[in-house]
Order: structure tokens, then sequence, then C-alpha cells
């Protein structure tokens, strides 16, 4: 997991036990308790849209593999009976 990753999950898990906390105190629907919870929508969204753009990554480097294709030289390429051969 990336270091930014790690930050945005570690906002997260700090910005709801100041929510929870807020909703014990103040009650569910304070505008206290509504800003926390406004800003960890925030928190979460901005660690969704970066996981997006990570599978986004990982997708696209992945297609590219399947589209791509090696051409070896035929004198690089053997057959296995052929190297043993070689060694006799």
């Amino acid at each position: 997991m990336r270091c930014k990753e790690k930050e945005i999950i570690l906002a997260i898990q700090k910005k709801r036990e100041v929510m929870i906390i807020s909703a014990k105190e103040t009650g569910y629907t304070s505008p206290e308790t509504i800003k926390h919870s406004q800003e960890l929508d925030e928190l979460i969204f901005e660690y969704q849209i970066a996981y997006r753009q990570k599978k986004a990554k990982r997708l696209f480097v992945k297609e590219l593999h399947k589209q791509s294709m090696i051409v070896w030289p035929k004198h690089l390429v053997y057959k296995h009976g052929d190297i043993m051969k070689s060694y006799n």
C-alpha cells in the first residue's frame, strides 16, 4: 500500500472516531457531528478516487501486456532436447 493511501486510511479512522465522540456528546444531528460526517465523506471519496486510479493503471498495464508480442530471433529459441544435446 502506498504512503498516500495509508495516510488517507489513517485520516478516515481518526475522523470516524471524532465523529462518533461528537455524536455521543452532542447528538447525531448536531451541526458539529454533521460537519465531521461530511469531512469523513470527503476523505472516503478521496480514497475511492485514489483506489480507482490505481486499479485503472493496473488494468491498463495488464491490457498492454495482452496486446504485446515478443519476437525472439530464431537462434534464441531452443527446444528442451536441443539444449540437452549441446551438453553431451
